[in-house]
């Protein structure tokens, strides 16, 4: 058997009580500490990002194309635009994008028992890919495309429904304002559906409808329309896609990063503290080991002099003391490992942590278990302690036999 391993094996595992068994103890629950801290940081920046950012993917694809209009509001009514089968051979023949959706907005003032309120009525094709808006249905159903002239039915969102008062299946007015000369008509939709996707920016403002209504509003034929929204099949490769997309010269193609840059800012910033974590947990696992060591190197000088004495070499002690804190180290992660995948099952079937959706779009901390990332955590956690733990190891060449077994 390896002489240093047995030796290492034989102190680790001793159960007399003593300073070193408390400090050792101390430094198995701070590696711990700081391994299921960056583990918890990971999961819940990872479930903020992925779950805040496919809930605006949901509500308007990965990437919007429409009119080129320089200085015009990202969210707005949009000038009409001829479909295109140029467009739209140029969009399906690119393998990263998975489907299309023409749309146009309208704006309006729904009316309903002499309550008004403001909004941004979203015109959607039957071929609308409704799946990815269903999970956001709170109550009712999608809409409904078999009338011939348009679908007389509207999806609201939950604030909006409770601005007006209004429940499913109440009939609401849509009045229409006339941008150029100021007259109004108006159509009378039945409320078929209420969702929440908790984003403000949505929820407050858009209803969705048959596109066919605002076409017919704005005196567009079947062929006008606002854009198209495109999802992709990787969302993190949505804007260097929006960026080589080659369209005719009327065309604009944006990400959706671009349309709200202020919510993917927020959420960037999520990336940021979750570095600071680990940085910070790093170094308190470091620092927390690098004294233990020193500790135990220090409690075991008398030992270390009668190895010397019995022939035993520098390196053979330093192997000691490496096995040591190599056995601290790796339980010290284990135990962190499993405790913050353990946290992190229990947010995610339990819900435990609230949070408000007015400020955060969600209305508890969502988590996402990445694996590859919890085992480069845990992999460079250990790397990075046992490197560290090398330092302490060298006072060991400056002991000597004598001195060392007199020490006291």
């Amino acid at each position: 058997m390896n002489f240093s391993f047995f030796i290492s094996k034989r102190i680790a595992f001793n159960k007399q009580k003593s300073f070193s068994r408390f400090i050792i103890r101390l430094s198995i629950a701070a590696t711990a500490l700081s391994v299921a801290v960056m583990i918890i940081a990971t999961a819940f920046a990872a479930g903020f990002q992925n779950t805040i950012s496919q809930k605006i993917f949901s509500f308007w694809g990965h990437i919007r194309v429409q009119h080129f209009e320089l200085g015009k509001s990202a969210v707005a009514e949009e000038t009409a635009i001829l479909k295109s089968d140029t467009v739209e051979t140029i969009l399906k023949s690119n393998s990263n994008i998975t489907h299309i959706n023409a749309f146009a907005t309208k704006s309006a003032v729904l009316e309903f028992n002499k309550n008004l309120e403001g909004v941004l009525i979203k015109g959607i094709e039957q071929s609308y890919d409704s799946v990815q808006m269903k999970p956001f249905l709170l109550q009712g159903r999608w809409l409904n495309f078999s009338d011939s002239f348009y679908s007389k039915e509207v999806v609201l969102s939950s604030n909006i429904a409770n601005e007006l008062q209004l429940k499913l299946g109440d009939v609401i007015k849509a009045v229409f304002i006339n941008s150029s000369d100021g007259s109004t008509t108006y159509r009378k939709l039945t409320v078929v559906g209420i969702y929440k996707t908790g984003i403000e920016e949505n929820d407050k403002l858009f209803a969705i409808t048959d596109i066919r209504l605002i076409q017919r509003i704005n005196n567009w034929n079947e062929h006008q329309i606002g854009g198209y929204e495109v999802f992709v099949n990787n969302y993190k490769n949505m804007q260097a896609i929006a960026d080589n997309i080659r369209l005719p010269i009327i065309w604009d193609a944006r990400s959706i990063k671009e349309v709200y840059p202020s919510i993917f800012d927020w959420l960037n910033v999520q990336g940021t503290n979750r570095n600071i974590v680990f940085i910070i947990m790093a170094i308190v696992a470091i620092i927390n080991l690098i004294t233990c060591l020193l500790i135990l190197v220090l409690e075991r000088v008398r030992m270390v002099g009668i190895l010397k004495s019995l022939g035993a070499n520098n390196l053979s002690i330093q192997k000691i003391f490496l096995y040591y804190a190599a056995i601290i180290s790796f339980v010290g992660v284990g135990i962190g490992t499993l405790s913050g995948i353990g946290m992190c099952w229990l947010q995610q079937y339990t819900h435990w942590f609230k949070l408000d959706e007015q400020n955060y779009y969600v209305a508890y901390v969502p988590v996402e278990i990445i694996w590859w990332q919890i085992a480069i955590i845990a992999s460079v956690t250990f790397l990075l302690c046992f490197i560290a733990l090398i330092l302490p190891t060298i006072l060991i060449k400056r002991v000597e036999p004598v001195k060392a077994i007199r020490f006291n």
